[in-house]
């Protein structure tokens, strides 16, 4: 088990549908990196912007971007973890990849599609939480809406971390600062959101607001708002066995079935 865990949070601007442009400025910030680190967190749909044009970018899983995010984390000896646009047996999922060191994927499919633009008629909601058990720290990483829904990432696996990657908009950002700081309260957790910033294609606006927040609700961060910026955290484990054998909060969860 390893007591602390170092999280690069990556906060960036996005070019609009274009993949090799992204990943080519993602390898600068990551190579811009001077510390070593265990994970490296980007945001949503990391590749193109939050698109609903799935056909025109959408990759396979043995595409160029899983591949470039299996070369870094072997180049790099950390983890990775973003969500981008995959075609799978004919549908178009906005799929989180959490790669390993030895190129190990394990994967989350968004399940709360955002219908308010029409991601639900687009893409295939996913039906599994995952939980990636890594170093010895359990890990919940979830997508952006999914934020809104605190069912959903409901502390019932004794995870240490809550992870979301974002295009959270700019007019509803202070739902964003007070709904990740909830999180990380309700389930005695760290919690990390990344978000990026800039005007996406259809001319929405992002302000970032990355951020990670302790078991206590408390803000371990300081990235600038609407600033491309990576900024790098260390969790301790000692925080959150205190915190949980002291308070025990979690010991008095209500008993429900998710449906």
């Amino acid at each position: 088990m390893k007591e602390t865990f170092k999280i690069a949070l990556i906060q960036s601007d996005l070019v609009w549908e274009n993949p090799k442009q992204n990943l080519e400025n993602f390898s600068k910030k990551i190579d811009a990196i001077s510390e070593a680190v265990d994970l490296i967190v980007l945001p949503e749909m990391f590749t193109t912007g939050f698109t609903m044009n799935a056909k025109d970018v959408a990759e396979p899983m043995d595409g160029k971007t899983v591949a470039w995010m299996q070369s870094v984390v072997s180049k790099l000896n950390t983890a990775i973890v973003g969500s981008l646009v995959i075609l799978e047996e004919d549908n178009y999922y906005n799929r989180l990849l959490f790669v390993e060191p030895s190129g190990t994927i394990q994967y989350y499919d968004k399940r709360h599609t955002f219908t308010l633009v029409g991601e639900d008629k687009i893409y295939t909601a996913g039906v599994e939480k995952l939980i990636v058990n890594y170093k010895g720290w359990k890990i919940c990483p979830l997508i952006c809406y999914d934020l809104r829904f605190p069912v959903w990432s409901r502390n019932t696996e004794d995870y240490d971390v809550l992870l979301y990657v974002a295009n959270w908009p700019k007019p509803r950002i202070s739902a964003w600062d007070a709904l990740l700081k909830a999180r990380a309260i309700e389930n005695m957790s760290y919690c990390i959101g990344v978000n990026r910033v800039g005007v996406d294609g259809v001319n929405c606006e992002y302000s970032g607001h990355s951020a990670a927040y302790d078991v206590l609700g408390n803000i371990m961060t300081s990235i600038t708002p609407s600033k491309e910026e990576t900024q790098i955290t260390i969790l301790e484990k000692r925080h959150v066995e205190a915190y949980r054998n002291k308070l025990k909060f979690l010991d008095d969860r209500d008993l429900f079935t998710l449906k």
